[in-house]
């Protein structure tokens, strides 16, 4: 695939319906770019999205590289069909989600942390998958059919502006999806609008700990696939304290190594070389938060 640097994306965007009048021509621009990449992703099967540059299909050749996703095929409610190998971690295992709750999936793709969360919450609770992609939220409901639960919706919707009302959501869970929200301050805002007091989240993210090269920053492809997407992590944390969640957490971390293959793509050998001597650690967390 053709590599698209962001910049060329902004200028080549428009802001239609679905962006919204008002939001900035940049942000408008990153999201269009984001919901056109996964749209193709949605095409794909779970194995192209896993040997490619995180399910943007780089083509990284024959080698099998699940970068970020984790195994799902043990959990309860897996469903295969749903899991495109887009995750970079297992929120609904810090989630704590029991039966008759509320939940609520944000960037819920083909469903698949929704339909194991919905094992979770039983025939007396309820899931909402939310998710900006027409295709995605058609096949979520196209596995949704097939496994019959009357009690799992999807929404077609933007994570900074949720199709959810105030105060009705017990848990809100979300998979390597805010980092490639533009405005995460609004995300998180949002968050805490649509959770219940004494609501939680539990969400799986990529965040970074140094500074991107240039190549990294530009590429379309590796906005799509969660990494130039992503902030630092202290000002990830700090964003979700100012939101006035409290009890906020790490419940799991761990380093996402990319392997040359793929960053040979956007850096040049120099470029590569001061990469890997920099420092810098791209990292998958999953954070656990409380509305007062």
């Amino acid at each position: 695939m053709e590599t698209l640097e962001i910049e060329k994306v902004k200028k080549d965007a428009c802001c239609d319906s679905s962006c919204c009048a008002d939001e900035p021509t940049e942000s408008a621009a990153i999201k269009e770019m984001v919901r056109e990449k996964y749209t193709q992703i949605a095409t794909q099967s779970k194995t192209d999205n896993e040997t490619s540059c995180c399910g943007t299909g780089c083509g990284c050749g024959d080698t099998d590289y699940t970068i970020m996703n984790e195994d799902y095929s043990s959990l309860d409610g897996y469903n295969p069909d749903a899991d495109l190998g887009l995750g970079c971690g297992i929120p609904t295992a810090f989630a704590q989600i029991s039966e008759g709750l509320t939940v609520v999936d944000l960037g819920s793709g083909a469903g698949n942390d929704a339909f194991v969360a919905r094992r979770l919450v039983g025939a007396t609770g309820k899931v909402i998958g939310v998710d900006m992609t027409p295709v995605m939220i058609d096949r979520a409901r196209i596995n949704n059919d097939k496994l019959g639960y009357n009690n799992v919706e999807f929404r077609h919707g933007d994570i900074e502006n949720l199709p959810v009302s105030e105060n009705s959501t017990d848990v809100v869970v979300s998979n390597c999806v805010l980092n490639l929200v533009p405005d995460k301050a609004k995300a998180f805002s949002e968050i805490h609008r649509i959770l219940k007091p004494g609501g939680h989240f539990s969400i799986s993210d990529i965040v970074l700990e140094g500074k991107l090269p240039p190549g990294i920053q530009k590429a379309a492809e590796m906005y799509a696939g969660c990494v130039s997407g992503a902030t630092q992590k202290d000002d990830y944390m700090k964003i979700i304290g100012r939101t006035g969640f409290i009890d906020v957490t790490i419940a799991k971390e761990k380093t996402i190594h990319i392997p040359d293959e793929i960053l040979n793509q956007y850096l040049n050998n120099k470029e590569l070389k001061t990469f890997k001597e920099s420092g810098l650690r791209i990292l998958s967390i999953t954070v656990f938060g409380k509305k007062k």
